[in-house]
């Protein structure tokens, strides 16, 4: 008896497989109708050529030339110990302050002179880590990215010129303030909540040497050439992290700002900085939370918090269009300084470094700590720029 051969089910692999191109067209066809019923075709594609264009040429240079001159600074402070020096100055701090052993100053310091990954170079340390324990070990991961990209966030709001002319480096202070109220509460929040999960014995593999931390150990060279090879090294990685921002400024700074802005006074003519001011609308329907938690009296502001979620320095490019176009003063530029370094891109960032350090199934945790830790430095910066204006 012959019997007929059944057809085989496809597997879960192969309809995802087809599944994913499909949704991908979905979304792509979605958003881009969106945006081309409202602007027309034309003037969607030219926009964002445009933008795109004035952001590379306004924005990113500007933000390489700070990286570069902040790069060369913070080498030339490592090299000649002062780090180390404001090292051993904060660790006192380190223990009542973040429960965290004192040597973590120098995490901090390393971070906020770099990225939030340098914490993981250390963390990954026998030495440095040596006593702590695992909760407070997986917390440097919110502790490091609360102070990433620190000095220049906070150069580039204190170099800003405001639409009266005042200045806005009192503003960048306050909002460093409120930074370091933020990063307190994103890391105890952090170690509360993993703390029952990964225990509490110390970690013990290897007897510390702060030379080995510090990375005090240099060739007996001429001053004036470990002067030079700090300025030209650190220049060097000042280019590379200025390099590294130009995908995500690009990229996503021009979509957030084509659901920001709206129209020319001419109506869409493909100029750079237009758009559906989607996102103004929505935060509208909720703007009195907004002024009352941030001060922020122009709904088109939520863009800048939202952006710094996934890369702070395409944030960072949407300050001078707000600026030219008069919605923002010192109290914004605080706010701005304060949640922009805090959180500082850490959803791109979170989930691999807790992954280096073998903990990748606290990432729900570490991300619901630091969001709220961002938005306690915004409240902090606010009120503190409210009591000290």
């Amino acid at each position: 008896m012959d019997h007929q051969t059944l057809p085989r089910r496809p597997s879960l692999a192969t309809v995802l497989l087809w599944c994913e191109p499909l949704l991908l067209l979905l979304v792509l066809g979605s958003l881009f109708g969106y945006l081309g019923s409202h602007m027309g075709l034309s003037a969607m594609v030219n926009t964002l050529f445009n933008t795109a264009h004035q952001l590379l040429l306004n924005t990113v240079l500007f933000i390489m030339g700070i990286t570069v001159l902040s790069g060369a600074l913070s080498q030339l402070l490592s090299e000649f110990g002062v780090i180390r020096l404001l090292e051993v100055l904060l660790a006192p701090l380190m223990r009542p302050v973040f429960r965290l052993p004192g040597r973590t100053a120098l995490a901090a310091l390393m971070t906020f002179f770099s990225d939030n990954p340098a914490v993981i170079s250390l963390a990954k340390d026998s030495r440095f880590r040596r006593g702590f324990t695992p909760w407070q070990l997986v917390s440097l991961t919110n502790f490091g990215t609360a102070f990433g990209m620190g000095l220049i966030v906070v150069t580039f709001m204190a170099t800003l010129q405001l639409g009266d002319g005042g200045s806005t480096v009192k503003a960048a202070l306050t909002g460093l303030l409120g930074a370091l109220v933020g990063s307190v509460v994103s890391t105890r929040l952090m170690q509360r909540m993993i703390r029952p999960l990964v225990g509490d014995t110390p970690i013990n593999e290897a007897p510390v040497t702060q030379e080995g931390i510090a990375g005090l150990q240099h060739e007996r060279t001429p001053i004036w050439l470990r002067v030079l090879n700090a300025l030209l090294d650190g220049g060097k990685s000042g280019v590379e992290l200025g390099m590294a921002v130009i995908p995500g400024v690009l990229i996503i700074s021009t979509f957030v700002m084509l659901l920001t802005f709206g129209p020319g006074e001419k109506g869409y003519s493909g100029e750079a900085f237009q758009g559906v001011a989607l996102l103004p609308a929505l935060a509208a329907k909720v703007g009195g939370l907004f002024e009352l938690l941030f001060g922020f009296t122009q709904p088109e502001l939520v863009a800048f918090p939202v952006t710094s979620l996934g890369a702070v320095g395409a944030a960072m490019s949407l300050v001078p269009p707000f600026i030219a176009k008069g919605w923002i003063g010192g109290n914004e530029i605080a706010v701005f300084t304060a949640m922009g370094m805090c959180w500082s891109g850490f959803l791109s960032t979170h989930t691999a470094m807790l992954d280096a350090l073998g903990y990748r199934h606290l990432t729900s945790r570490a991300i619901v700590a630091h969001s709220i830790g961002g938005l306690c430095a915004g409240v902090a910066a606010h009120q503190l720029f409210t009591l000290l204006g």
